[in-house]
């Protein structure tokens, strides 16, 4: 959770900065989202190729580990899908697209304003990444907080699909601990799997 309230702290300074920026007419290098983009993207590859696990949840993969990150696909883009017939605004594969980050925030809201300036401008753009910025970030929080009421209602596999990309990291405490240790093997393969999925899933969705 302190992670996250960090994350909207810079983005809240960076808004501060930006519109410090244009009150002086000094408008940013365009090519800066996409150099940051690169960069995330580097460190997702980077941060799933170091890991010392890796090895051993390759070889330790049972096929019905499957039916959990799928689970979470599938729920989240099926809600994503309700969500848009409420928030007219925006379009099915816009909510599709604000769904599709699974938790991972950072990447993206950067993507979605990235991919669609092209057809919406920049300001409606970027208004869409900030949606995906604060709702992926809520989701990690309600994974992060909720975790016992998940578990008591739905189950102990409820964390991990709330939690999403997120549960190879920073919300695997917290499943290791409400959940148990039997569940980190399948919090960790669930994540990888997910982390994997957002990048696709939001180009995907972004090319309509």
């Amino acid at each position: 959770m302190k992670g996250s309230l960090l994350i909207v702290g810079f983005f809240v300074i960076g808004c501060l900065l930006g519109w410090g920026l244009s009150q002086w007419e000094i408008t940013p290098t365009a090519d800066i989202a996409s150099y940051v983009l690169y960069l995330l993207m580097f460190q997702v590859g980077l941060s799933i190729g170091s890991d010392k696990k890796i090895k051993d949840i390759l070889t330790g993969i049972h096929p019905k580990l499957l039916l959990v990150p799928l689970a979470t696909i599938i729920g989240t883009l099926s809600f994503s899908a309700l969500v848009s017939l409420i928030i007219t605004k925006w379009s099915l594969f816009d909510c599709l697209a604000v769904g599709s980050g699974f938790a991972y925030y950072s990447l993206s809201s950067i993507l979605i304003t990235e991919l669609r300036e092209a057809s919406y401008g920049i300001q409606i753009a970027t208004e869409l990444g900030t949606i995906a910025l604060m709702a992926n970030i809520m989701r990690e929080i309600m994974a992060l907080l909720g975790a016992p009421l998940f578990i008591k209602y739905f189950g102990q596999l409820a964390p991990i699909c709330v939690g999403g990309a997120t549960t190879m990291d920073t919300t695997l405490p917290i499943i290791t601990r409400y959940s148990g240790k039997d569940f980190v093997f399948v919090a960790i393969f669930h994540g990888i799997l997910v982390d994997l999925a957002v990048p696709f899933f939001v180009s995907f969705f972004c090319s309509f």
